[in-house]
Order: structure tokens, then C-alpha cells, then sequence
């Protein structure tokens, strides 16, 4: 990548062309960070609302929070493929193929949650106990996987009916549907929780129960407003478009399996220094993830520009289209690392007031202050390679940067080495710094002319 082009990318122009690209990145990116912002709440407010009953709750609801992302990698996988080829068949004028990829996606994601509800029902509290939780914890986070695993039905339907609205270009309905989530969980989770409004103290068990009271609601929004809207063709299941969807979201289900399989090694290293090390990772993670957030909703919007783009084959626009995403993210995740390396104290003292867990969280949130850049430059060339079609290179990529780098460094350092925590948290930094490098030039090396989806 030349300075050039990173000047260019940068700088910006007075053009109408860019400045209407501009607000469309951002219109269609804001209420897709607002929904991200939303979602990511639902746990940070189980995280936030358990700290009351000590760390051991924290970690149990951490650690039952990470085994559900695991088994969402292949639906985020699914929801990917549609978002890509539904945007690609709405930009090029194909709605009633659109309509019928999307119920063809409904289909699929309603035979897999199926089969993941009984399998994490029964193996979660199995995979609990293997990535080293204490008796503590794991007495705690029981009651809640199985209840979460039994209800994951609401979870998946809110991720593929948001992914079919982001193809087509309305990220707002999905943002609608978050809030009211959030809106009914925080009215739930804290009398379930603590026994208040006259209902029982069901502690960490409570707030399994919150989340998936409010999940249903979500879920029957987005799914009355798809259908409401001729976002969805019921019928039989279309094939061909299935095929399309699957081609293009099963490199992005194996990334995420390598992404969250690695992850739970990760965090395997990070229990083993102790119950409160692991309390303040998972306090770390939630505060850091709402600076995903910029980088995950600017990363949507250059993969369904870019798709829809190419769909239309209006590829100056699809360049533009990932230069105003790129300068977004990197402005807004800029500020965000100025807040983790200044405040650190002040954040992870909302979650709480045990000393112990605040000063290690504060060492995690200055680290995580210095991967900010490197993760928005990642989202966003991950997006709009996505938006191509070039799911593969990104799913090799991750890979290499979760496994070669991440868990053997991690492993190295923590097992073979006994590196103090810092050693083994400051691991993701080179992982992220690879990532961006990979995807930037791989980008920059796509001829656009020659997509074909």
C-alpha cells in the first residue's frame, strides 16, 4: 500500500460523489454500531448486574456467554453468506431472488439451531469443566448454559433476520429490534437476579432468564417487520440461492470457529492465573467490545456497499465505498483508545470494587488501547473483502493470526515460560497487527472488474 494511497484514502475530496458515499457508509454504519452497542449490553449488563454476588458469578457468566459466541460461529457464517449475496441480488435490481435467499437462509438457520441447542444443552457444562473452571464457578454457570442453549432459537433469528435487513440496506429495523431487546432485559434482569418486584432470587440463573425473555420479543419484531416489509418470499427452499449463500459463508463459519475455538484456549491460559485474572478479562472484554463496535458496523456497511456495488457493477463507487468506512472507523476507534489508556481505573470500577480484578483490568485496557487502529483497520478491509467474496483469504488469515500467533505464543508464554499475565495478554496485539497488514494487502491487490459472484 503506497503513501499515496493512504494519503488519498485519508485527505478526502469535495466531490459530490464521495460526500454522497460518505453519508451513506455513515447512515447505513450508525445504526448498526447503535445495534452492536445494544447487543454487546445485553452482557455487559449480566456482567455488570451480577458483580453484586462476587467474581465467581462474573467468570461463571463470562464463561457462559463465551461458549454461546463458539457455537454461533457458524450461524454468523450463514448470516454473513446472506447479507453478501442478498446485497449483491438487491443492488443488481433481483428482489424476488433476494426474497427467496432469504427464506432459504430463515430455513437453514432454523435446521442448525436445532442441532446446536442439543448439543450445547448437553455438552456445555462438560466444555466448562475442560477449560479449567473451579468448582465455584462451574456450580454457577450450569443453570445458566443450559438455559441459554435451550432457548438459542431467539438469539440465531435475531442474527439472520438482522443480516437479511443489512443486505438489503436497512440497518434500522435490526437497531429496533436490539433496543427493544435491551429495554425488556433491563426491566427483567435485575428483580430475577437479585429477588426484587416479588420474584425469586434466581442469582446468575436469573439472568439466562432475562436474556431469553427478551430475545423472544426481539426476534418476533424483526420477524413481523421482514415479512411486513416483502423482505422474505416463503416457499420451498430455493437451491441454487442456498448454494450461493453457503459458498460464500462457510469460509466465514470456519473463521469464526478458528476465531472462537482459539478464544477459549485464550481464555484457558487466562483462568489459570486465577479466578480474579479471569473476572477482570471478561470485565477487560466487555468494556473493550464497545470499541468494536465502530469497526464491526463500518466493516457491515463496506461489505453491503461493496456487494451491492459490484451487484450493480459500479466499482468506482464499491472504492469509495471502503475509503469512507476505513476513515470512520480509524477516527472513532482512535478516540476509543484514548479513553481505555487514560480511564482505565474509572471503567473497570463501574463493573467492581474488588481491588484486585480493577488493577489487572487496568493493565488489559492499556494493552487493548494500542490494538484500536490495527482491529478498525481489520474490520473494514475483512468487510469489504467479504463484500467481494473473498471469504476464504480472510478465514486462512484468521486462522494463521488465532492459532500461529495468539494460542502458540500464549501457550509459550504462560505454560512453558510462566510470564506474568501481562506477557500473555499483550499476545493479541501482534494477532491484530497481522491481521490488518494481511487484509490491507489483499485488498489492495483485488481486481474489482473481475468479481464474479
Amino acid at each position: 500500500m503506497s503513501l499515496r494511497s493512504i494519503i488519498s484514502n485519508f485527505a478526502g475530496d469535495s466531490s459530490g460523489r464521495r460526500i454522497s458515499i460518505r453519508r451513506r457508509v455513515f447512515n447505513l454504519s450508525l445504526p448498526v454500531l447503535l445495534s452492536s452497542l445494544f447487543q454487546r449490553l445485553v452482557s455487559i449488563v449480566d456482567i455488570f448486574l451480577v458483580g453484586g454476588l462476587g467474581a465467581s458469578a462474573i467468570a461463571a457468566t463470562g464463561l457462559g456467554q463465551l461458549l454461546v459466541f463458539v457455537v454461533m460461529t457458524v450461524f454468523w457464517g450463514l448470516a454473513t453468506g446472506a447479507t453478501v449475496v442478498i446485497a449483491h441480488l438487491w443492488g443488481g435490481g433481483q428482489h424476488p431472488e433476494a426474497r427467496r435467499a432469504a427464506f432459504s437462509a430463515c430455513l437453514a438457520c432454523l435446521a442448525m439451531t436445532v442441532l446446536a441447542s442439543l448439543l450445547g444443552y448437553v455438552l456445555g457444562d462438560d466444555l466448562a469443566h475442560f477449560l479449567g473452571a473451579r468448582d465455584d464457578v462451574l456450580h454457577l454457570a450450569t443453570g445458566y448454559i443450559r438455559l441459554v442453549f435451550l432457548y438459542l432459537g431467539f438469539t440465531t433469528g435475531l442474527n439472520i433476520l438482522s443480516a437479511i435487513m443489512h443486505g438489503i440496506g436497512n440497518t434500522r429495523t435490526p437497531m429496533e429490534g436490539v433496543i427493544l431487546v435491551n429495554i425488556l432485559h433491563v426491566v427483567l434482569a435485575y428483580p430475577l437476579i437479585y429477588g426484587k418486584l416479588g420474584l425469586p432470587a434466581l442469582g446468575v440463573t436469573g439472568a439466562a432468564y432475562a436474556i431469553n425473555a427478551s430475545e423472544f420479543f426481539g426476534c418476533l419484531y424483526l420477524l413481523v417487520q421482514a415479512l411486513r416489509k416483502g423482505y422474505i418470499t416463503i416457499g420451498p427452499l430455493d437451491r441454487e440461492q442456498f448454494r450461493r449463500i453457503w459458498h460464500v459463508g462457510y469460509p466465514v463459519a470456519l473463521e469464526r470457529v478458528a476465531q472462537q475455538s482459539g478464544q477459549l484456549f485464550y481464555s484457558k491460559f487466562i483462568i489459570g492465573y486465577g479466578t480474579a485474572a479471569y473476572a477482570a478479562h471478561q470485565i477487560g472484554l466487555s468494556i473493550e467490545s464497545l470499541s468494536f463496535m465502530p469497526g464491526a458496523g463500518m466493516g457491515i456497511a463496506a461489505s453491503t456497499l461493496m456487494g451491492q456495488a459490484l451487484g450493480a457493477r459500479k466499482i468506482k463507487r464499491a472504492r469509495l465505498s471502503h475509503q469512507e468506512a476505513l476513515r470512520l472507523a480509524v477516527l472513532v476507534m482512535t478516540a476509543m483508545a484514548l479513553i481505555f489508556l487514560f480511564f482505565p481505573s474509572q471503567l473497570i470500577g463501574f463493573f467492581t470494587h474488588d481491588p484486585e480484578v480493577i488493577d489487572k483490568g487496568c493493565i488489559f485496557l492499556r494493552l487493548v488501547a494500542f490494538a484500536q487502529v490495527p482491529l478498525a483497520l481489520s474490520f473494514v478491509y475483512a468487510g469489504s473483502l467479504r463484500g467481494t467474496g473473498d471469504t476464504h483469504y480472510v478465514f486462512l488469515v484468521t486462522l494463521v493470526a488465532m492459532w500461529g500467533i495468539r494460542v502458540f505464543l500464549s501457550y509459550i508464554a504462560a505454560e512453558l515460560l510462566h510470564l506474568p499475565l501481562a506477557f500473555v495478554w499483550g499476545v493479541f496485539l501482534l494477532d491484530w497487527f497481522f491481521r490488518a497488514g494481511a487484509f490491507a494487502w489483499r485488498y489492495h491487490r483485488r481486481d474489482l472488474h473481475q468479481i464474479v459472484f
